[in-house]
């Protein structure tokens, strides 16, 4: 079978590039680089609840473009960052890096801004028929220090869950099912005043939370609480570097991304290195049925640092495929989970600025 997937980009020139993994002959080619407004580089992307649209964190702008096909991608519409009337001046630091989007009605996308003056969410309602962006309805406080970088959603939708950086946080938001608007439960510290929570991921069950700490290079545990939906922190902690590397090595990791697979049965993690000389890594956990981690199964090398990304994508419909992007050479791998075990069987050279953010499997 033939697989499409998506990948950004981190720095000018736009673009939007897919590529095909057949895993049948285990080949990945590229299919086509689709050219986006130049200034709007997608430093993230995910689809829609149809696989439709696409929505991207483009530099100062949210973006959408409708997919109608793997090689037809057009630009749709893009909008400014709420919140901060500063964030899209062209002297501020402030960038759209992260955009997750509803699955359930009503379909809005939820967006991130990053660095400085970035202490909003923005929520965007979307065209009913096009799946387009349409209009900025609610910029949600966090806090003047906050830089949020991943959000989830529980399977319900009902409660959102932010991983902020900059303010060492893990925060809470119930939803409105029927306006989409988020309102603040609470938030709870990170377990050390290093660990800056980077990524958060949810059990399918919704009993459990992994924070994935980028300063703290740790997975760490956290319970759902069944009445108040506020997480709390169980003390469980997994390595994402090699034990010993973080002293030999002082504050050249930084850990990247968390997402369950398929099944909810296995956990996937990754960091990344600040140096061309050090390699990033890939971690795997196992899953109880509830969702708590019972072991670490590995935690291997990647072939690079990893640059900005080293961002692992499982495919959505089975836990055999993971992708892997790279900006530190511009590439995607495809790795097969088998058995437990973590084999490259695919890669492919993209030589573009900024290539290899995040890969979304479109079929």
């Amino acid at each position: 079978m033939k697989h499409h997937l998506m990948i950004g980009t981190w720095t000018p020139p736009g673009a939007i590039f897919t590529v095909c993994f057949d895993d049948s002959d285990l080949s990945l080619t590229l299919i086509k680089r689709t050219e986006i407004p130049r200034d709007e580089p997608i430093s993230w992307m995910t689809f829609n609840h149809s696989r439709s649209t696409i929505y991207g964190a483009g530099m100062k702008k949210w973006n959408s473009f409708a997919v109608p096909s793997p090689a037809e991608i057009t630009h749709q519409v893009s909008h400014p960052m709420g919140g901060d009337p500063k964030a899209n001046d062209a002297d501020t630091k402030t960038r759209a890096i992260f955009v997750l989007a509803a699955k359930k009605p009503p379909y809005h996308v939820y967006g991130n801004p990053f660095y400085d003056r970035a202490g909003f969410g923005n929520v965007f309602s979307t065209d009913a028929e096009t799946g387009a962006l349409e209009e900025n309805v609610q910029n949600y406080e966090y806090l003047p220090t906050s830089a949020i970088h991943g959000m989830v959603f529980d399977a319900a939708e009902g409660y959102l869950y932010s991983a902020d950086m900059w303010a060492n946080k893990v925060w809470c938001h119930s939803k409105n099912v029927e306006t989409g608007h988020l309102t603040l439960v609470g938030s709870v510290d990170a377990p050390a005043a290093n660990d800056h929570p980077r990524w958060v991921e949810l059990a399918p069950s919704g009993k459990f939370l992994y924070a994935l700490m980028e300063g703290g290079n740790r997975l760490c545990v956290y319970s759902i609480d069944p009445e108040t939906r506020m997480p709390s922190y169980t003390g469980k902690e997994y390595p994402l570097v090699p034990p010993g590397m973080m002293e030999s090595f002082p504050k050249m990791f930084r850990s990247d991304v968390v997402f369950t697979s398929k099944s909810g049965k296995y956990l996937f993690a990754t960091s990344r290195s600040n140096s061309p000389s050090l390699s990033g890594y890939i971690a795997a956990f196992s899953l109880s049925a509830d969702g708590d981690v019972e072991r670490q199964i590995c935690l291997n090398p990647t072939p690079t640092s990893g640059g900005h990304s080293n961002a692992v994508s499982p495919c959505p419909w089975s836990d055999e495929w993971l992708a892997l992007c790279d900006d530190e050479r511009g590439f995607v791998e495809i790795y097969r989970w088998k058995d437990e075990f973590l084999g490259r069987v695919a890669h492919l050279d993209i030589n573009e600025p900024g290539f290899g953010m995040n890969a979304i499997w479109y079929d």
